[in-house]
């Protein structure tokens, strides 16, 4: 029996769809009324941070166009946190439509990127696109911790948590 070999393309987009709705299932635990939640002054509310998931699916967007422009500032976040959450369901399927779509010539060419403090190196645009998925994991783990400081359910993301047991 032969094993058919997975292409990068289609580890990450298996990935970055579990992802997503691990993303998508913490979001829909925090409460409209919880969403301006901010633990200390120098960390953003709970639907700030929320909008962060959004700015980075513009990231891997303006990837696969082949020009990053850091020159032009984000937008603020919505002020309804329903509004955060549906652009969050639609950004992150307009994404999985567009890497689905993309060809290989396209996810292995450079841009340039951020490689350190002001400074520039190209990268792949598949590695952005990993780069931005890791980054939305690493501000989800963020997001958990608003849950649980909000006294909202924090629901299972890789294992079992106090509100959501497995066993």
């Amino acid at each position: 029996m032969t094993q058919k070999t997975i292409t990068e393309k289609e580890q990450y987009l298996q990935r970055f769809e579990t992802e997503c709705q691990t993303t998508l299932k913490l979001l829909k635990s925090l409460p409209e009324t919880k969403s301006e939640y901010r633990p200390n002054d120098k960390l953003r509310t709970a639907r700030e941070l929320a909008w962060v998931f959004i700015t980075e699916q513009g990231l891997a967007d303006h990837a696969l166009a082949g020009k990053l422009d850091f020159s032009k500032r984000l937008p603020d976040a919505p002020s309804s946190y329903a509004e955060v959450i549906k652009a969050f369901e639609k950004n992150y399927r307009d994404t999985l439509d567009k890497v689905t779509k993309a060809d290989e010539a396209t996810l292995h060419r450079t841009v340039a990127f951020p490689t350190g403090p002001g400074k520039m190196g190209d990268m792949r645009v598949q590695d952005i696109l990993w780069f931005a998925l890791m980054d939305q994991i690493h501000h989800r783990g963020q997001f958990s911790i608003y849950l649980r400081m909000t006294g909202s359910k924090v629901p299972s993301i890789y294992g079992p948590t106090a509100d959501e047991p497995w066993m």
